[in-house]
C-alpha cells in the first residue's frame, strides 16, 4: 500500500532529529517515570475494593452502552459527580473521558469568538489544542510570569469589553514548578470580564485534593479540570465550576457530547480511589520522598529545576545526549525517561523523575548519585 510522500518525508525528519517516538516496554525495575504518584494504579487493595463494590451494587456491565446524552449515562455517573462536587467544594463536577477530552472540550467551546485566552507558555499541548478549536484569540504569557500576565490583562481589558480566559497548571508535567497561583487569582478578581482556569492534572493526589483547595481559593476559579490517570491512578477526567458551566458543556462540549461513556467499573474505581485518599499513608510517604528527592539533589549539587511536587527535571541539552544520559540510568536499573524535544523547546532537553509513595529513600540516593557521575 502507498503511503503519502509528505508523512515519509516529516518521519525521516524527526529520526534525523534523533527525535522519532517509538512504543517501548519497561525494562528497569525501579520507577521513576510513571504518573502514578501514590501507587494507587498497583493497588490489589483499591482492586478488590472495586470489584466488591461492583457486586455489591450489582453492577455487573462492560460497557457505558452509548454516550451520556443517549443511553450511557449509568447511576455511577451521578453518584461520583456528586462525590467530587462534595469534596472538591465546586457546586458541580462534570466527567470527562480523559483530561486530554476535558481540556479539548472546555477551550473549543467555552471561549467565543471576540474572546481572549491568555495562557502561560509552557501550558500542556491538550490545552493548546483546545485553544486551536476555538474562535477566541489567543496569546501566551510567560512562564510563571505574574508581571507580564497583567500586563496582557490590561492591555486586553483597555481595548474591549471581550471575555478573559487566563489558563495556567498548577503543577506543570514538564517542568514540576507551581506558579503564585494567589498573586494571579488577585490579579484576576480585580476584573469582572477575566475568568481564571486551572489545570490541576500533577496536583490531585499529591497535594491531597489539589493545590487551589490547599491556597484556599476554590471560590475564584472559573474552572478547574482535574484528571484521575496520574495520582489516582485510574482513569478519567473532570471539570469542576458552577451549575451553569456544567450545564453549557452538556450542550456544547464536542468531547463529552460524541463519545462513548466510560464504564462502570471506571467509574467505580474513581469513587473507591477517592476514598482511599482520605485515609492512605500513602500521600504522607510521598512528600517525604519529594523532602528527601530535593535534600539529596542540593546535596550533590546536581542541577534540578525548582520544584515540591512529584516531578523533578535535570536540564540536559541536546536529544541525542539526553537520551544517552537516560539509557545509562536505564542499565543501571532506574526507569527514568529522557524528555525530547519538540515536546520541549530545543536545548531544553531534559531528564524527568517522577517519584512516588513507594520509592525508597535509597533507591533515590543511588539513582542520584548516578546522575551525578554521568553529568
Amino acid at each position: 500500500m502507498k503511503f503519502p510522500k509528505k508523512l515519509y518525508q516529516k518521519i525521516i525528519q524527526r529520526e534525523a532529529q534523533n527525535s522519532l517516538r517509538k512504543l517501548g516496554k519497561k525494562k528497569s525495575p525501579i520507577d521513576f517515570s510513571s504518573n502514578d504518584y501514590l501507587g494507587f494504579a498497583k493497588s490489589e487493595i483499591l482492586f478488590d475494593k472495586t470489584h466488591q463494590f461492583l457486586v455489591d451494587n450489582n453492577s455487573k456491565i462492560n460497557g457505558a452502552t452509548g454516550s451520556r446524552l443517549l443511553s450511557g449515562n449509568h447511576k455511577l455517573y451521578t453518584v461520583v459527580e456528586k462525590q467530587l462536587a462534595k469534596l472538591h467544594n465546586s457546586e458541580t463536577s462534570l466527567i470527562f473521558n480523559s483530561g486530554y477530552d476535558a481540556n479539548i472540550g472546555f477551550f473549543a467551546s467555552v471561549p467565543q469568538r471576540g474572546d481572549i485566552v491568555l495562557y502561560d507558555e509552557l501550558i500542556h499541548a491538550s490545552i493548546r489544542d483546545g485553544i486551536q478549536l476555538s474562535n477566541a484569540k489567543s496569546f501566551k504569557f510567560k512562564h510563571n510570569d505574574t508581571k507580564d500576565l497583567e500586563e496582557k490583562i490590561l492591555r486586553f481589558t483597555q481595548n474591549n469589553d471581550s471575555e478573559i480566559y487566563v489558563i495556567t497548571e498548577s503543577v506543570f508535567s514538564m517542568d514540576g514548578d507551581s506558579p503564585d497561583l494567589i498573586a494571579m487569582s488577585q490579579i484576576i478578581q480585580k476584573h469582572a470580564n477575566v475568568h481564571f482556569v486551572i489545570d490541576e492534572a500533577h496536583a490531585l493526589g499529591v497535594f491531597d485534593f489539589g493545590l487551589i483547595q490547599k491556597l484556599q481559593l476554590e471560590n475564584n476559579i472559573f474552572a478547574r479540570i482535574i484528571t484521575f490517570g496520574k495520582g489516582l491512578g485510574c482513569h478519567g477526567a473532570a471539570i469542576l465550576g458552577s451549575e451553569q458551566l456544567q450545564q453549557y458543556l452538556v450542550n456544547f462540549a464536542r468531547s463529552f457530547i460524541y463519545t462513548t461513556g466510560l464504564s462502570p467499573h471506571a467509574l467505580a474505581t474513581i469513587k473507591i480511589a477517592y476514598e482511599e485518599l482520605a485515609f492512605s499513608n500513602s500521600l504522607e510517604k510521598l512528600q517525604e520522598n519529594i523532602q528527601h528527592f530535593i535534600s539529596e539533589s542540593n546535596r550533590l549539587q546536581l542541577n534540578f529545576i525548582e520544584s515540591t511536587s512529584a516531578i523533578h527535571c535535570c536540564i540536559i541539552s541536546g536529544n541525542e545526549h539526553v537520551k544517552s544520559m537516560a539509557l545509562q540510568l536505564q542499565q543501571q536499573g532506574f526507569e527514568v525517561k529522557p524528555i525530547l524535544s519538540p515536546t520541549v523547546p530545543t536545548n531544553q532537553e531534559r531528564l524527568r523523575f517522577c517519584l512516588h509513595a513507594y520509592n525508597s529513600k535509597e533507591e533515590i540516593t543511588n539513582v542520584l548519585e548516578n546522575l551525578a557521575t554521568f553529568v
